[in-house]
């Protein structure tokens, strides 16, 4: 294998959790609702999945592991944010310290104990195609099932009837519940396929980023997929262009440590923020410059004040 074959490979592997996990968020936030426990519920997905395949000896039972992990702690939350009426971002900070908690409590037998890898899935004829073969079709079940959420979740989204229900009551709750839509229920749904989601890319970590268990090892990724749906502008196919640029920043520290770059590893820690940041300053700009440019806004600056 080359070294950019190998490196191709380290980045997809960097990228897929901040996909996987960054696309649950999104239709998440599509329904209205902001769920900061992302962090927690990718850490809860990660010792249930290394759990999970140790007990049963199969990597894809902790697969299932994780995303019945994911999704019930995403329950919780519902029930707090949802029936309780309670504040968000309160609850949704709670949900991350409970479970980087509760993950270090349940994992602590497994620690340093040898994880089970989950294997890869050889396509055939594919495979054999120079460079590329290798790395895109030689992945494992989790990478795959990541391009299809991106092309699932892009089409639900904007080719759906039920897709455009949730759109709506993201955009406005009050008048889709006038419409007859059931936003509670929608809203249910929502948070609990952005649960699930985060505890699939939590188990990505623990079984195939690093096959074994680690206190928090999902490590703030949960924080950079919040800022991953921002940069997105909320677009499926942006997250994973974004995931993937995310991704590389990451494996980027990591080499240029290895070549003796004199590049602080903090800077490029940072730089998926500072470039979130600088999306949402563009997004604000856009957003005024319309608002300003509209025939209504137009017509009102020439209206003299009575």
């Amino acid at each position: 294998m080359s070294i950019f074959e190998a490196i191709l490979l380290t980045v997809i592997t960097a990228s897929t959790p901040l996909v996987i996990a960054a696309l649950g968020e999104l239709v998440t936030e599509r329904s209205g609702v902001l769920n900061l426990g992302v962090e927690g519920m990718m850490i809860m997905g990660a010792v249930a999945a290394f759990a999970g395949a140790q007990m049963s000896g199969s990597p894809y039972v902790g697969i299932v592991c994780g995303i019945a992990a994911g999704a019930l702690f995403s329950l919780l939350f519902a029930f707090l944010t949802l029936t309780l009426v309670a504040n968000q971002v309160a609850t949704g900070l709670a949900l991350t310290l409970l479970g980087l908690g509760a993950s270090g409590m349940l994992g602590e037998a497994y620690v340093s104990v040898q994880g089970i890898r989950l294997g890869e899935i050889v396509i055939p004829v594919l495979s054999d195609i120079p460079v590329v073969g290798h790395v895109l079709f030689s992945q494992d079940l989790i990478f795959y099932l990541s391009i299809a959420l991106v092309v699932g979740v892009s089409w639900f989204l904007f080719r759906s009837r039920t897709g455009l229900k949730l759109r709506a009551i993201g955009d406005n709750h009050g008048s889709a519940h006038a419409l007859g839509i059931h936003v509670i229920r929608t809203r249910y749904l929502a948070v609990m396929f952005g649960g699930a989601c985060a505890g699939l890319a939590g188990a990505q970590l623990s079984l195939v980023y690093t096959p074994q268990w680690a206190e928090n090892m999902s490590a703030g990724r949960g924080w950079i997929t919040l800022a991953l749906v921002v940069f997105a502008s909320w677009r499926p196919w942006r997250v994973f262009a974004g995931g993937y640029l995310f991704g590389a920043v990451t494996i980027l520290q990591l080499h240029a440590q290895a070549f003796g770059l004199g590049i602080p590893s903090q800077f490029l820690s940072m730089l998926p923020y500072a470039a979130t940041i600088v999306v949402l300053v563009i997004i604000s700009h856009n957003r005024r410059t319309t608002l300003i440019n509209t025939p209504a806004a137009l017509g009102k600056a020439f209206v003299p004040e009575r």
